[in-house]
């Protein structure tokens, strides 16, 4: 079980515009290996959220930032390597271990993982996790809640946020 964030936040996007930027500026203000878990339903802004925070951590536009349901981990060159990791279509935790998600988890870069709720209990706790809520078509409720060392500058940066 995770320990209770030292640091919480909601944030509400409307639009998918305003969702890549809340990105992008958790991103640019990540200054060290940090574990983003992300919880939504399908189409609830998981990899919009993502590509945001791919430009905020300086991926260059020329890397396609895309959802790796069938590759499971795409990485990304970046001010700090960003490692995009889908489990939506895990079934097995066995089919975990064989990914060497657990080594990218503790390399000391950035990862996000979009359908945490697979993620098995071995694995390190994350620095951030995020449910997104659908509210209508476009808006969307982010629940960001804080664990690690960056807790409170991350949190002060997003309050600003709009």
């Amino acid at each position: 079980m995770t320990a209770d964030p030292c640091c919480d936040l909601c944030v509400k996007t409307k639009s998918a515009e305003e969702t890549f930027r809340l990105g992008r500026t958790l991103g640019k203000n990540i200054n060290g290996p940090c574990m983003i878990a992300l919880y939504g339903g399908l189409g609830a802004g998981k990899t919009v959220f993502i590509q945001g925070l791919a430009r905020g951590l300086g991926v260059p536009e020329q890397y396609p930032v895309t959802s790796p349901s069938y590759t499971i981990i795409n990485q990304y060159p970046g001010r700090l390597t960003l490692y995009h990791v889908d489990l939506y279509r895990i079934e097995d935790p066995e089919e975990i271990e064989q990914t060497g998600l657990h080594e990218i988890l503790t390399k000391g870069e950035v990862s996000a993982v979009e359908w945490a709720e697979h993620l098995p209990d071995k694995v390190p706790k994350p620095d951030i996790t995020i449910r997104i809520e659908t509210q209508d078509s476009d808006t969307r409720r982010f629940s960001l809640f804080f664990y690690g060392p960056q807790a409170r500058n991350l949190v002060e940066t997003l309050k600003k946020f709009r």
